[in-house]
């Protein structure tokens, strides 16, 4: 499978956000997002065997792994880098764009759905079965631009009746919308969401790779 880059940072986002992690993030993607900030993994990327992924990842010494990319979902081997990675023990988080059946992921992975508001420019592209999969383990996250992503994407909660599903997060895109307004928008609806920001962009430069 084709690999961008194995690192050990901190979990910048997630309710796993602060914690020592090992991401494996895999190359490729069908999706173009407007504010993407990986655009560096849609090519390239060096061909690892699932086994030297595996060796790589325990040399950390870290329980915490996430598969990301890119689009991981887009290359048929993460399904069975994912399967590999629980079989070791490690906790596992797949952050996945939600425009690829998760249907198929190891029951043990811990699923972060990207659901794609509005700005994003690739709602059209979500894979809506998804959502309804959710499990109690999952999260749902929300990277909202403006107004009319932030309703959007009430819209969806309710829809979807994500709250009662799974952990909902609710993020500003960064440089794009102010961190305050949207945490006032939550605070006046009473959103029962999990506001976050990107924690690594606040500890390194927000271009800086693998961090």
């Amino acid at each position: 499978m084709r690999v961008t880059e194995i690192f050990h940072s901190l979990q910048g986002e997630s309710t796993f956000a602060g914690l020592p992690c090992v991401f494996v993030r895999l190359t490729g993607c069908p999706l173009r997002c407007s504010w993407c900030d990986t655009e560096y993994a849609f090519y390239g990327g060096t061909e690892r065997s699932i086994d030297s992924i595996v060796e790589e990842v325990r040399a950390y010494e870290c329980p915490l792994v996430e598969v990301t990319g890119g689009e991981p979902l887009a290359q048929a081997e993460c399904l069975p880098l994912l399967s590999r990675l629980c079989d070791h023990g490690f906790i596992v988080l797949l952050e996945t764009s939600g425009a690829l059946d998760t249907a198929r992921v190891d029951a043990r992975v811990r699923l972060i759905v990207d659901v794609k508001c509005p700005r994003s420019g690739m709602t059209n592209r979500m894979h809506w079965p998804n959502l309804e999969r959710l499990r109690a383990q999952d999260e749902a996250k929300f990277v909202i631009a403006d107004r009319v992503d932030y309703e959007w994407a009430k819209d969806v909660l309710n829809r979807f009746d994500l709250v009662r599903r799974c952990t909902v997060l609710f993020s500003p895109v960064f440089g794009v919308l102010e961190p305050q307004q949207l945490a006032e928008w939550i605070l006046a609806d009473r959103l029962p969401v999990r506001y976050q920001l990107q924690l690594h962009k606040f500890i390194w430069a927000p271009d800086t790779r693998g961090v």
